[in-house]
């Protein structure tokens, strides 16, 4: 078995983000020695992707804001099962990892971030979701560390809070998709969800080893902030 090799490191409030190989193609993304992703398993992300566009089909110029690079595969699928007159902003805290998927790791996505729908913006994502005009995005995916989680993602929290999904809500029109990434079921999460107006499905992505939650929820075609219900778990 060939060694592990870094490519590159750098230092984040997070702690150490690393960028790893072994051999030609095989990479790995840590994170204070956490790994974050690998690029022989990513189904998860490629599964996400497909599930938020999946409700936007039909429409001529969406607009997908993609929460967290990584490796890229999340954005690959999205502009495969987006139309050519899409657009998709990708937002990533750490200008690093954007030069990874430009660099070391650009052909293991055929270079999709060099795509000519897509827009980068080193930024907060909550922040950006938060200053977007309302009913500006057709869908909001966040692929991001650990995603929501009962032990960190508190009622407040900047992302997955009660008031952070009012402002998913107010960014998205009618019919638009949130979809988020998560490592396990938050069945707090779920509930604010709910409570915030989205139909939800929750979908469990992977398959042989550890399956990971996908949530998808939709806000209504019809006026009003009505309340979902989760739907059962579906592959």
């Amino acid at each position: 078995v060939l060694p592990w090799r870094t490519i590159e490191s750098v230092m984040t409030p997070e702690g150490l983000l690393e960028l790893r190989q072994r051999g030609d193609r095989s990479c790995l993304i840590t994170i204070a020695g956490r790994v974050l992703m690998t690029s022989d398993a990513h189904r998860s992300e490629e599964a996400l992707a497909r599930l938020a566009c999946a409700p936007l089909a039909g429409r001529a110029r969406p607009h997908l804001l993609l929460g967290g690079l990584g490796m890229g595969y999340t954005l690959r699928a999205a502009l495969d099962a987006l139309p050519g007159a899409a657009q998709v902003t990708v937002v990533d805290l750490n200008r690093v990892v954007v030069d990874w998927c430009r660099g070391p790791l650009a052909a293991l996505t055929e270079r999709a971030i060099d795509d000519p729908r897509v827009k980068v913006l080193v930024a907060n994502v909550a922040q950006v979701i938060a200053a977007a005009p309302a009913a500006s995005l057709d869908a909001i995916v966040l692929d991001l560390y650990e995603g929501p989680h009962e032990a960190t993602s508190r009622a407040s929290a900047s992302l997955y809070g009660a008031s952070a999904l009012q402002r998913a809500w107010t960014a998205l029109g009618p019919g638009g998709v949130l979809a988020i990434w998560s490592e396990e079921r938050d069945q707090p999460f779920e509930a604010r969800l709910a409570a915030a107006g989205f139909e939800m499905e929750r979908h469990r992505a992977g398959a042989g080893g550890r399956t990971h939650t996908i949530y998808v929820g939709v806000r209504p075609a019809s006026p009003g902030n009505g309340r979902g219900s989760p739907r059962r778990d579906r592959r």
